[in-house]
């Protein structure tokens, strides 16, 4: 197959995959789109050259459901990751990508519910598949979705049914081992009236010299009565460019939580959005980012009130160290329609150091008389005296700031599934 983009690396990819006609003419239209549209105006600057990245990579079969079917070298790496020892402790389901498909996939739960790869959910469940794809977010939102909409592969669709909880959390792992690789997942989460989910993701990735592109995108439906809980630690080599398009939608007496850890990368831009579309929903995102040399995290929510009665929570905590610049970017807006709503925005960060950098750009909007938004921000360095009480008391410097960012934000951290959790304090001491 063909490696630059084009339109015939497009037609060779969608045929590869076998897909109705309805998804090439999808993946031709977004090319399109993307050929158009320029990068986003705002945040870190953006550059890498589109010809340098590996649009796809698959060099394995069908995708096993035993350890010890899979690729020996692909099997250690995510032994290496804690992901094996994970799945067997702690999850209903797990489905790891490697490159540009998912290589492991195993449903451990016996309840009924749909929990595939993307391209096999678009074979098998074809009519279900297209009534949620590309419906919360479009193809021509920006230059990222487009190209997410060209050449979108793996990721993973759930369908949770009615009045149906899990035991225990579903898993989804995101690799990249391959220099310039573009990562592309598209993953779909339908949760139904009254039931409840909560699903877990992580990203790495070897480092190299040049730059790779995560751009996936992620559309979720929270149903009446229904609670999803999405919990995300993002730990790229600091040669990814991380553009990542979340959104979710919370129908009556819904909740949703953004989960969302930013520890990698040499570029983020993510703002997990919740459109509080029935009366009483609830949206709540609780975030960290983490910016040390070289790395430009612009991170943070967005929440959409249309519903009445409706409330959100947006917590942001930033680290930014040895010249790092870590920002916080936001949304709230309560409409017209979203009578008696509140909204809550916080935004603390800490600065290690005189090199570092960390700017918030939030923007609140209250279209009626009987709601409130609250929004509070700090910006601080290292408490000094702090500092000086832990290492007269025989701690070196750099643990007693490993002391006082893990306190810094224990709100996070206590949020968080107990491995993703004890996987937080590893990296923190790295």
């Amino acid at each position: 197959m063909e490696k630059r983009l084009s339109k015939k690396f497009i037609i060779n990819l969608s045929k590869a995959k076998k897909e109705p006609e309805w998804m090439l003419e999808f993946r031709l239209k977004s090319y399109e789109k993307f050929l158009e549209l320029d990068n986003p105006t705002f945040g870190p600057l953006i550059d890498f050259s589109f010809d340098e990245i590996l649009y796809y990579k698959n060099e394995h079969e069908k995708y096993k459901d035993d350890w010890e079917k899979v690729d020996k070298n692909i099997k250690n790496t995510f032994c290496n990751l804690g992901v094996i020892e994970a799945e067997e402790k702690y999850l209903d389901g797990v489905s790891n990508q490697y490159e540009s498909e998912v290589v492991y996939h195993k449903q451990k739960t016996d309840k009924e519910i749909i929990f595939l790869s993307t391209d096999e959910a678009l074979q098998q469940y074809p009519e279900l598949f297209k009534e949620y794809f590309n419906h919360l977010v479009k193809y021509d939102e920006n230059k990222y979705t487009a190209l997410n909409g060209a050449v979108w592969s793996g990721g993973t669709f759930i369908y949770i049914p009615k009045n149906t909880t899990l035991d225990r959390p579903l898993q989804s792992y995101f690799r990249i081992d391959t220099e310039s690789l573009g990562q592309f997942e598209r993953t779909i989460i339908i949760v139904d009236e009254g039931a409840n989910l909560e699903y877990i993701e992580g990203c790495t990735a070897r480092s190299y010299s040049k730059n790779s592109l995560h751009a996936g995108v992620v559309e979720i439906y929270v149903k009446k009565n229904a609670t999803m809980r999405y919990s995300t630690i993002q730990n790229w080599s600091t040669d990814v460019y991380n553009l990542v398009t979340k959104r979710a939608i919370v129908e009556d007496y819904g909740k949703m939580e953004w989960i969302d850890g930013n520890i990698g990368s040499k570029v983020t831009m993510k703002y997990p959005c919740c459109i509080l579309k029935g009366d009483y929903a609830v949206g709540n995102s609780i975030s960290v980012a983490y910016a040390k040399k070289g790395q430009r995290l612009d991170a943070g929510a967005k929440m959409i009130h249309l519903g009445s009665h409706t409330k959100s929570n947006i917590l942001s905590k930033s680290i930014a160290e040895s010249g790092g610049t870590c920002n916080y970017r936001g949304t709230t807006k309560i409409t017209k329609s979203a009578a008696n709503s509140i909204a809550e925005v916080k935004c603390d960060t800490i600065l290690i150091d005189e090199l570092s950098i960390s700017d918030t750009y939030p923007t609140n909007i209250v279209e009626n008389n009987t709601s409130k938004i609250a929004h509070e921000a700090t910006v601080s360095k290292v408490d000094e005296e702090k500092l000086f009480y832990l290492m007269s008391n025989g701690l070196t410097e750099d643990r007693a700031k490993e002391l006082i960012i893990t306190g810094f934000i224990s709100d996070f951290k206590k949020e968080l599934p107990m491995e993703y959790a004890v996987e937080l304090n590893r990296l923190l001491k790295e």
